[in-house]
């Protein structure tokens, strides 16, 4: 595991207050304590690597606070960026099930809360705790819809404009509703976005700036306003 300063935290589950809507964080009372048995919970600092792309699967890792880039790359070193995860999500866990290698590589951007669990800990767990195996279905459709998203992003948007557009509509949905629209924070550099969409950095500085004149968006540092939603979903339709 290439993690720096990892630090050991011993907290109960039961009282995390880092609790919400996540994977592992409503389960039975049964099923908790299974779960605090065989986890390993750690804190890792920005820009540390959790696994990277064609290991092998060692386990799964719980996202409980911060965010993970997922990332692929190519033999030539284009790097795409998957998406980003956060807190509630289990990275790792189509390799981990199958036991083929980690599809993707994954870094924290901030500092990060991961719990780790071990793959024949976890399967023996799945199989324990019928429950638990419904959250796995649930979190392998959510990431498959993810991916959905991912192609349409790329492979079905023509222009860099519909593909921006596309990528923070994506982003909004999870946006918090304002009097002056919908505010999204958007963690990630400018060649990161491009990344996220198989641009260049000076494509996506250029295309956010004309979003800016046309009044698409409204930066404000690594806050986005989308005053209106409606305007981006006409970008994605040309």
């Amino acid at each position: 595991m290439l993690c720096v300063n990892e630090i050991e935290q011993r907290q109960n589950c039961q009282n995390c207050k880092l609790k919400q809507d996540g994977f592992f964080c409503h389960l039975s009372p049964a099923a908790t304590k299974e779960f605090e048995s065989i986890r390993y919970s750690s804190v890792y600092p920005a820009g540390a690597m959790l696994f990277l792309e064609n290991e092998s699967a060692r386990g799964v890792y719980l996202l409980c606070s911060g965010e993970v880039k997922l990332s692929v790359s190519s033999s030539a070193g284009k790097t795409l960026i998957l998406r980003i995860a956060r807190p509630g999500e289990v990275l790792g866990l189509t390799a981990t099930m199958s036991g083929a290698p980690y599809e993707a590589s994954a870094e924290t951007l901030h500092p990060c809360q991961v719990a780790y669990i071990r793959r024949e800990d976890f399967l023996g767990f799945v199989k324990q705790y019928p429950e638990v195996y419904q959250a796995v279905i649930r979190q392998l459709n959510s990431q498959y819809n993810h991916a959905c998203e991912q192609l349409r992003t790329v492979g079905l948007s023509c222009s860099a404009q519909a593909k921006l557009a596309r990528l923070l509509l994506l982003w909004s949905s999870e946006g918090r509703l304002t009097k002056e629209g919908t505010q999204i924070t958007v963690p990630l550099t400018h060649e990161q976005i491009a990344e996220c969409v198989g641009s260049t950095r000076e494509t996506i500085t250029r295309t956010l700036s004309e979003f800016k004149n046309k009044h698409l968006i409204m930066p404000r540092g690594a806050t986005v306003i989308i005053p209106n939603r409606g305007a981006l979903e006409a970008i994605c339709s040309t």
